[in-house]
């Protein structure tokens, strides 16, 4: 079975479990658990910036990061790079025990820590070799507003919801005034520290 990334690098899907034959996305209800949080967390990491960067950049300077293209991690604690800050991630993860933090609450926060105390891979050090097979033809993820929508869709009289933090969908009464993914601004600035 082929593995794809979609959106970002770093996480691969089995292509036959996220895909229908035809190239379209499967309904979010249909696939596993563990790929339903990494598509929906992927739609919310869509245009955010490498970690690496805005480390060194920060909150003002933002402008001067480059996007993510690159995901490793789990959904909630992945670190997101560009292709420059690869090979750092990389030589912590492989060289400077990085793995021993894979699948933990601390797992971003390790690395951050070591980036910010000035540690780099060294020149030359090789990152990964990724081969974009003709990334043009699959298809773009849909954005929440639209993963709301075709959820609802198939359920008279109940709605649905989908957390972002954990991927879980859970039914919403129609009294539950709360927002729902398709209320929600993902695009929004929130403070930092």
């Amino acid at each position: 079975m082929a593995k794809v990334s979609i959106g970002l690098r770093g996480w691969r899907f089995d292509e036959k479990e996220v895909f229908t034959d035809e190239g379209e996305f499967r309904p979010l209800d249909s696939v596993t658990d563990e790929t339903r949080k990494r598509l929906i967390r992927l739609t919310y990491l869509q245009e955010k910036p490498c970690d690496a960067c805005y480390l060194l950049h920060g909150e003002a300077e933002k402008r001067r990061c480059n996007q993510a293209e690159i995901v490793y991690g789990e959904p909630m604690e992945e670190v997101l790079l560009c292709s420059e800050h690869e090979a750092d991630f990389l030589y912590w993860f492989r060289e400077e025990d990085g793995s021993e933090a894979a699948g933990t609450e601390t797992f971003r926060d390790q690395f951050h820590e070591w980036f910010l105390d000035g540690d780099r891979a060294p020149d030359g050090y090789g990152g990964l070799e990724h081969v974009d097979t003709d990334p043009d033809t699959l298809p773009t993820p849909p954005d929440p507003a639209e993963l709301n929508r075709r959820l609802n869709e198939e359920y008279e009289g109940e709605r649905k919801r989908i957390d972002l933090r954990t991927g879980e969908i859970t039914t919403v009464d129609d009294e539950d005034d709360s927002p729902s993914l398709g209320d929600v601004d993902l695009g929004r600035e929130y403070p930092t520290k």
